[in-house]
């Protein structure tokens, strides 16, 4: 602190002036300032700034890329020769030692053996490529193999049993070649007064006058309706297609729509619900209920039973008439926009989703 005397205050006396060191304002400074003082200070500094590494160029990175990716494909190279050293060894044992050969080795197929496993794969039986040629059922084809009215190859058959390869045998009947036809599948809205059947010999009404123009193949139906049911109906010449829908493993459900005499009432609703016991058996639907709007005389019942008339059976047994039954669902088929005494082609979808729900 200096005093200059020629700049005074108000009394008279001379002024006192202080030296105003500068200091900088921004707070990094003071810390840049404050690291610069201590690093002088301090020993070791150069070694600590030292630590700091080059930042790396885009050739440093590819560099490191190729390395990691050799590394890698090193690994798997050597995890593959890992795996193929197993089957090396055991070739190389079965070919000195035979009897020291593995069990679990890969057995090589010859062309000729491969050729003989694909021809038994499509082989089937000879009632069955009868059946799907269209000349009777697989039964009746039985029957004719018995009575010795089939040849393969210009060799008559009388034994059951017998493989055919369709592509390469030649199968006749009463000197005629037969060939298998092409699989159709006609959906059929069975109206009332027609018999499920494929001939009547009282010349009554069938289900197939009505779907005559549908195929030149021999279809039939899967399954039966009564002459009084009406409802969904499937028609088709695969023999395979329809054993399963008709064998009981498969569950396959079926949707009624009942039409009663008098009102359906809660007390024979519970009964129905816990089941029935009839005269062949136990008997309980998956579902029933009432339908919606309508009068408590139309009931809906849900049920996956193949038992001959087991619908109107059910509710003869708790004293009731049924007036009208019509089969709404079939499986995953519905008659929607079907019309009564109509028919169509199933779709591939339609087809595929039918084939889903049959367990093989």
């Amino acid at each position: 602190m200096s005093i200059d005397k020629n700049k005074r205050d108000r009394d008279g006396k001379p002024k006192k002036q202080v030296k105003r060191v500068k200091r900088s304002s921004s707070p990094s400074s003071k810390r840049s300032n404050k690291s610069k003082s201590n690093s002088q200070n301090t020993s070791g500094s150069d070694h600590f700034y030292s630590k700091f590494k080059p930042k790396k160029t885009k050739e440093d990175y590819r560099n490191e890329k190729r390395v990691t990716k050799a590394r890698r494909d090193a690994y798997y190279e050597q995890k593959r020769e890992e795996e193929r050293k197993p089957f090396r060894q055991t070739s190389e044992t079965s070919q000195k030692h035979p009897s020291k050969a593995k069990k679990n080795e890969r057995p090589r197929v010859k062309k000729h053996e491969r050729s003989a496993i694909s021809q038994q794969e499509d082989q089937i039986r000879l009632n069955r490529f009868i059946s799907n040629a269209g000349v009777c059922s697989r039964r009746k084809a039985d029957e004719l193999i018995e009575a010795g009215l089939i040849s393969v190859n210009g060799e008559i058959v009388t034994q059951l049993g017998i493989k055919v390869t369709p592509k390469k045998d030649e199968v006749r009947y009463n000197d005629e070649v037969l060939k298998l036809e092409k699989i159709v599948y006609v959906l059929l809205n069975k109206p009332k007064d027609y018999i499920t059947t494929t001939d009547d010999p009282l010349e009554r009404k069938t289900v197939m006058d009505l779907v005559k123009h549908a195929s030149e193949e021999r279809i039939y139906p899967v399954g039966r309706l009564d002459r009084n049911t009406t409802g969904l109906l499937l028609l088709t010449n695969d023999g395979l297609l329809a054993d399963k829908l008709a064998h009981p493993r498969n569950n396959i459900s079926k949707i009624y729509q009942v039409e009663l005499n008098r009102p359906f009432t809660q007390g024979d609703f519970n009964k129905m619900e816990f089941g029935l016991e009839l005269e062949d058996g136990f008997i309980k639907p998956d579902d029933i209920a009432y339908i919606s709007g309508a009068d408590k005389k139309i009931v809906g019942i849900q049920i996956h039973s193949g038992k001959n008339r087991i619908v109107r059976r059910m509710f003869e047994h708790l004293d009731y008439e049924i007036e009208k039954l019509d089969r709404t669902v079939y499986g995953t088929l519905t008659k929607k926009d079907l019309p009564r005494g109509k028919w169509r082609y199933l779709t591939d979808l339609e087809l595929s989703k039918l084939k889903s729900i049959i367990k093989e």
